[in-house]
């Protein structure tokens, strides 16, 4: 395994959530988004995954905004890919 491979393997696991919804949400970035993304934008998607779930949850589901502008265009970059 070669370690871009390695490094999305690891990613992959520290965004499992538990929440079906979220873990879909996650997957469907790293599989349409992260590959072709920046370091830049990467390195934003590393931020998000240190956010509280119930945050994640209510910024995801629109319920709420996210007053950070990265974090919020990537949140909306990842529900875009669900419509």
């Amino acid at each position: 395994m070669n370690e871009e491979a390695a490094e999305l393997k690891r990613i992959r696991w520290r965004s499992r959530r538990g929440m079906r919804e979220l873990d879909q949400v996650f997957e469907r970035y790293l599989e349409h988004r992260w590959p072709q993304d920046s370091e830049a934008q990467r390195a934003v998607f590393l931020r998000l995954l240190d956010c509280e779930d119930d945050k994640l949850w209510r910024w995801i589901m629109g319920y709420e905004q996210c007053n950070d502008a990265e974090l919020a265009g990537l949140v909306e970059r990842m529900r875009d890919l669900g419509r």
